[in-house]
């Protein structure tokens, strides 16, 4: 049996943006990928992101806010990080083997209506892309 491609999604506060990717590639592609999340200076997972998830029919149990220390000494075959700040922090994490930089809005910050709904759909999209690319043969 092929081993799970083991995938951290990484942002600042690890509040929205990072648990909307961990609960989508977890949802879609659990059966060959293992997703994680960590932030750079975590804080509380947003309510709407769980409200939003919630919503989707995709399972949030056990989704927290985590520190990217938390996973030192571990190794994942992708980092991705999910806004362009974390990108310059994550530039040499340990244990990384490839590093991707992606760049979504941050819907807790974001004046923007449905921004929830917005960004979760944007890194789904990119989510679907990804397993596509990572899983041919």
């Amino acid at each position: 049996m092929t081993p799970k491609i083991r995938v951290s999604f990484v942002c600042v506060a690890n509040a929205a943006r990072s648990q909307f990717a961990e609960a989508l590639l977890r949802h879609s592609g659990g059966e060959r990928f293992e997703a994680f999340s960590a932030g750079t200076a975590p804080g509380e997972v947003d309510a709407r992101t769980l409200a939003e998830l919630r919503h989707l029919g995709i399972d949030a149990y056990g989704l927290r806010s985590k520190a990217i220390d938390e996973f030192a000494g571990e190794r994942f075959d992708y980092v991705i990080t999910l806004c362009d700040k974390s990108a310059l922090e994550c530039q040499a994490l340990p244990g990384a083997g490839e590093v991707l930089a992606w760049h979504f809005e941050d819907p807790v910050t974001s004046e923007r209506p449905d921004a929830f709904r917005h960004c979760v759909q944007e890194i789904h999209e990119r989510i679907k892309m990804f397993m596509l690319v990572k899983t041919k043969h």
